[in-house]
């Protein structure tokens, strides 16, 4: 853990975090004595968070069955399913110290086990009023929906998942080295179909995985795997912690596709929901052992006014057990590579009542403004998975750009290696709804893109899921609307709004990918210009899922216009990849011209140069360089193969003038079109 020399480190990188060092070092104090704590009670946290192999329900080579749990409000538990006839009380669990439970089920006599796989199965809670409730385990595998011609509700039922040896999936790759750039793909795999229904983890495996390599991606960011009962929710209202969804398929096929794209070199990230619990309570963990409390604070604290969901109660032993497990879990049975923590910013100021606006002052990071149990938490979580696995990624969802939260543990900070820069896609949504780009303010735009916390990695994204929502659209959507319906097609007349939609869609992309942070986000579908909205199906649409996949047939397409955002998109990627902006540190932004409307920068030894003039293009316009040589355009926005007019000179040479120029010991001259990016690269000295 950190010692004093390490925690000064923090100070040396922000001088404004001085005054608040009393509080950082007591903050670093509590997650060390948590550490104590649990080396002293349980080993280490090691067999602290590998709960799953104690709790929930284990299979002994005898063929016995050990079931446990944890209820420290019940009276009395049990355990029924069909391997009792249903018999709610017949099989009573035996009580234990700190409020666990243990039942123990005697093989068959012939040998079998008491209970076989895919034994529907429930818990039975008696509160202290003698109320019998039906409960499903926290420790659930396999949880599933019943089909709506079964007619017996909507709660999800429990299923034994202990498949015979045969049928369980052998891994066969291991997971990649940890990318020195992070291109993340974020996906969904209940939308990844193209027909109107929910995807499944084996067509994602074949059908989407070999599009995200090809489109030279080396990360998928999955969401919605944590059981959740209700679909629309994107998988934010989690009921079941350690199922994986059986919307998709079982768990062997998931972890076959997460093999398939580990074969495919792709880094794999769990979108994971710790921030809160669904409020369901028959098939979720609210209320599981009769009481309000168990996993979550009782009273207003506990309850998440504006998600309508439950929000746990981070210093309860147990629930940093549950927890922590959870995280080890998906690691260990599944072989995630990494997180992306859901709600970050919520854990830590919504019971506190800041909400999401923040002025940037200091203050609000510290004192009684913060929920310091679960940063606690959180620094436990990244402390767990980081000593766990030096491949772990851990991407926190902060919109509040709290200090230290991207600085490692042992130097007192929280641990994440990297945060959203959630501040991106809202601005370009704010500018393309209320501002034409001939009004761009290029000096707030370079603002946006720059303004993050020194030595504190940000993935960049030029738009997010929610902004895809129904109410709302994708950029390519709000560049073009109705018009691509009528004019994407490369035989149908030209169209100046979908000539300007192709340009800016581009532009918006690449200066979001080469300013905007030390990682790059994507969400599945929106790099070729994926048209319209989601909307998953609902009483308010008739169940449709017509909103509620992507339409791979529009890139697919070679007669229509999707291919070249496609392609560029690609290449964009390519070109990172060759080059390493991301890893390389910030860029130096030497131009940003309002008349003009040209932003120019220096990145990992490239020049780029952007012009968001709607008309002007300029000839002989000097940018510069510290770096002397002679330059050639690498990646052009304007290329043919990208839908661009071909104004760009791929053989050109641009030679730099030792005169200094925008601050720059150097310059060149380049001829710099409207509405067009161009990558710049040094072929010779």
């Amino acid at each position: 853990m950190a010692e004093a020399k390490d925690i000064e480190k923090l100070f040396e990188t922000d001088g404004y975090l001085r005054p608040f060092e009393h509080e950082i070092r007591r903050r670093h104090g509590v997650l060390e004595d948590w550490l104590n704590k649990i080396n002293q009670s349980e080993g280490g946290l090691d067999g602290f968070s590998t709960a799953y192999k104690h709790y929930g329900l284990h299979f002994q080579p005898d063929n016995s069955v050990i079931a446990r749990e944890w209820a420290p409000g019940a009276r009395d538990v049990y355990l029924t399913g069909d391997f009792n006839n249903w018999h709610w009380e017949s099989h009573p669990f035996k009580k234990l110290d700190f409020g666990k439970w243990e039942l123990h089920l005697p093989p068959n006599e012939d040998g079998s086990p008491a209970i076989k796989h895919l034994s529907e199965i429930k818990i039975i809670i008696r509160n202290h009023s003698g109320q019998l409730l039906d409960r499903l385990s926290p420790w659930a595998k396999y949880v599933v929906q019943p089909p709506k011609s079964a007619n017996q509700g909507v709660n999800y039922k429990q299923y034994v998942w202990e498949p015979p040896s045969y049928e369980r999936y052998q891994r066969q790759h291991p997971g990649p080295p940890r990318p020195k750039s992070l291109r993340i793909y974020e996906c969904h795999v209940g939308i990844a179909s193209q027909e109107p229904r929910v995807g499944s983890y084996d067509e994602f495996a074949d059908r989407i995985v070999p599009r995200i390599k090809r489109q030279g991606y080396n990360c998928i960011q999955v969401m919605a795997i944590m059981e959740h009962a209700y679909y629309a929710s994107f998988g934010y209202q989690v009921t079941s912690f350690y199922a994986a969804s059986s919307r998709y398929g079982n768990p062997e096929q998931l972890k076959r596709m997460i093999d398939v794209a580990h074969s495919h070199g792709l880094f794999v990230l769990l979108d994971v929901v710790h921030s809160h619990a669904s409020k369901n309570v028959q098939d979720g963990l609210n209320q599981f052992d009769g009481t309000n409390s168990c996993f979550f604070h009782d009273g207003a604290r506990g309850e998440h006014s504006l998600w309508d969901s439950r929000l746990f109660n981070y210093v309860e032993y147990e629930v940093l057990r549950f927890l922590l497990s959870n995280l080890r879990w998906w690691h260990d049975e599944y072989n995630f590579d990494g997180y992306r923590f859901d709600g970050v910013t919520s854990m830590l100021y919504h019971s506190r009542g800041i909400g999401e606006g923040f002025s940037g002052d200091y203050n609000e990071y510290f004192g009684l403004n913060v929920d310091t149990d679960a940063l606690n938490y959180l620094g436990l979580a990244n402390h767990l998975l980081h000593t766990l696995d030096s491949r772990i990624i851990t991407i926190a969802e902060d919109v509040s750009g709290m200090p230290t939260l991207c600085r490692p543990v042992s130097e007192g900070g929280i641990g994440f290696d990297y945060r959203l820069g959630m501040a991106i896609p809202d601005k370009w949504i704010e500018l393309l709804k209320e501002q034409s780009d001939d009004e761009w303010d290029m000096g707030n735009l370079v603002h946006t893109l720059t303004n993050r916390r020194w030595m504190e990695n940000t993935v960049a994204y030029a738009e997010s899921h929610d902004q895809a929502l129904v109410g709302d659209k994708t950029i390519a959507f709000w560049l073009m609307d109705k018009e691509m319906y009528t004019h994407m097609s490369t035989m149908s007349d030209p169209s100046l709004i979908i000539d300007r939609g192709l340009a800016l869609h581009k532009m918006i992309r690449l200066i979001t990918h080469a300013l905007g942070g030390e990682a790059y986000l994507n969400f599945m579908g929106n790099e070729f210009g994926h048209p319209e909205w989601l909307d998953f199906p609902r009483v308010g649409n008739n169940d449709s899922y017509h909103y509620a996949r992507r339409q791979w047939n529009l890139v697919d397409d070679d007669l229509l216009k999707y291919k070249y955002l496609n392609e560029f998109d690609r290449a964009m990627n390519e070109t990172e990849e060759r080059y390493g902006w991301l890893h390389s540190g910030p860029a130096w932004v030497s131009w940003k011209h309002e008349g003009d409307k040209i932003i120019a920068f220096e990145r990992a030894g490239l020049v780029f140069v952007f012009n968001f003039h709607p008309q002007q293009s300029f000839t002989g316009y000097r940018v510069g360089t510290n770096w002397a040589g002679t330059y050639q355009a690498v990646l052009s926005s304007d290329d043919p193969l990208f839908g661009g007019h071909n104004r760009i000179d791929a053989n050109c040479k641009h030679p730099s003038n030792p005169e200094g120029y925008a601050g720059r010991s150097n310059f060149i001259e380049v001829y710099t079109p409207s509405r067009t990016a161009v990558v710049y690269a040094r072929v010779s000295d």
